[in-house]
């Protein structure tokens, strides 16, 4: 698992830190760093709340990232 730059790239267009999607999200910014930076893989639950405080489809900020990658 990489480092996901597409959802840093979703959080910063809408100008979000990492502790306001945390917020938004109910998790800490430790969490969301780890994601971003690839060293936490966040369940499904996690992920759709993500997406939809960022306004995201899952292919958009983790499924198709990881497909790439196989």
């Amino acid at each position: 698992m990489g480092k996901n730059l597409r959802l840093k790239s979703a959080r910063a267009a809408m100008d979000l830190s990492q502790n306001d999607l945390a917020v938004l999200v109910q998790v800490s910014r430790q969490t969301i760093n780890a994601i971003e930076k690839g060293e936490y893989n966040p369940t499904i639950r996690l992920c759709t709340a993500i997406c939809r405080a960022l306004g995201k489809t899952l292919d958009e900020l983790f499924w198709e990232e990881q497909h790439e990658n196989s």
